[in-house]
């Protein structure tokens, strides 16, 4: 007898174990969640539906490392610890007269983060009018999308090469007040006088007035989609076409679609692995690019196999890099599209490379 007294003092029953095993778990997932909301909503303080849904449907294969390191720091380091922390005290209270009722209380406040959590992130991406706008019909694309398949385009007989530059989140509020920024002092002269010195989209302002950020173009490849496509990227979360990364919208006609129909020689240029976000997809199946990304690079011995920074190189290697492409296409008899991504500038720090001034002290992005 005092044997067996001894083994269940020092021993659970496996209905103790189970209800501690589940404590466990909504503790843990509701400290996990909310790790991942502050991260999450601290990193992108604008975060949409449409960014998440397209996020989780695209190949995340090639995420950046400070991405990766981010999300290690800020969300998985603390759950885990506080995972330890929780296992310690469940073990030691398990023998507890009153383990049911502290397990209650304990209950209760996960029960309560994990609805604020909700709550928040509710609030934020402003779900409810996501999930009214999901099953509400528009025309806006209707009367305004121009439909290649059914517009005349007509091209000059000596065609004109292009040159399509990406300068990862970029934006005019970068420059001073006076120039129709945000800024006290200007962290973007140089872009600041091209764009005066050019066209832009200011209209008859002599002050920058960038273009309106349009739903689902407000991300790196929603943007890059918009901008070739006239259309919003916008995925149904029912629709696996892209995670099983067989297709990209193939009904639609875009600017990589109508410039290969027209004999343009196409390229596609970044420092990164174009397969996130499926960036790769996009411009092989539209336009049929040739892709020059991180890992063309690698294998290609234009950087060290084992170089790797940032996203996959820096910028100041990539421009080198676009001035021997430039230099190949131009030799070519065929018309070029030469497209390209920068990556230096992406959130929430930038990267700063050895060519980086330190202009504006301990601002690493304006720095950036």
């Amino acid at each position: 007898m005092f044997i067996q007294k001894q083994w269940k003092k020092h021993h659970m029953s496996w209905q103790r174990f189970l209800r501690l095993s589940l404590s466990f778990l909504l503790i843990f997932g509701s400290l996990l969640l909310a790790f991942l909301a502050r991260w999450a909503f601290t990193t992108w303080s604008r975060l949409t539906m449409e960014e998440i849904i397209y996020e989780l449907s695209s190949p995340l294969e090639g995420t950046g490392s400070n991405i990766i390191q981010s999300v290690f720091y800020f969300v998985l380091f603390p759950a885990v610890a506080a995972a330890i922390l929780i296992v310690i005290c469940l073990y030691r209270i398990h023998n507890h007269r009153s383990v049911r009722a502290i397990l209650f209380r304990i209950n209760i406040v996960a029960g309560l983060i994990l609805i604020a959590t909700v709550f928040v992130a509710y609030v934020k991406l402003d779900f409810g009018t996501w999930l009214e706008n999901r099953n509400r019909s528009s025309n806006f694309i209707a009367e305004h999308y121009a439909d290649p398949h059914k517009t005349k385009l007509t091209f000059p007989e000596k065609k004109r090469n292009l040159i399509y530059l990406y300068l990862e989140s970029m934006e005019t509020t970068y420059s001073d007040e006076k120039d129709g920024g945000g800024f006290e002092e200007n962290v973007i002269p140089e872009l600041t006088k091209l764009a005066q010195e050019n066209v832009n989209f200011s209209g008859k302002s002599k002050k920058l007035n960038g273009g309106y950020a349009m739903y689902g173009a407000t991300w790196t490849m929603g943007g890059m989609f918009a901008q070739t496509s006239g259309l919003p990227l916008k995925i149904d979360i029912g629709n696996n076409g892209m995670q099983n990364q067989l297709d990209f919208f193939p009904s639609i006609e875009t600017l990589g679609d109508i410039l290969e129909d027209e004999g343009y020689n196409q390229m596609f240029l970044l420092g990164s692995d174009a397969s996130f976000g499926g960036r790769r997809l996009y411009y092989t199946q539209h336009g049929h690019y040739a892709i020059r990304d991180y890992n063309y690079a690698v294998w290609n011995d234009w950087i060290p196999r084992d170089y790797k920074v940032w996203w996959g190189f820096e910028d100041h290697k990539l421009f080198g890099f676009a001035r021997k492409q430039l230099t190949e296409l131009a030799k070519k008899k065929q018309p070029f599209n030469f497209t390209m991504l920068t990556v230096d500038t992406h959130f929430p720090d930038g990267y700063v490379c050895e060519y980086c001034p330190h202009t504006f002290g301990s601002n690493q992005y304006a720095n950036v």
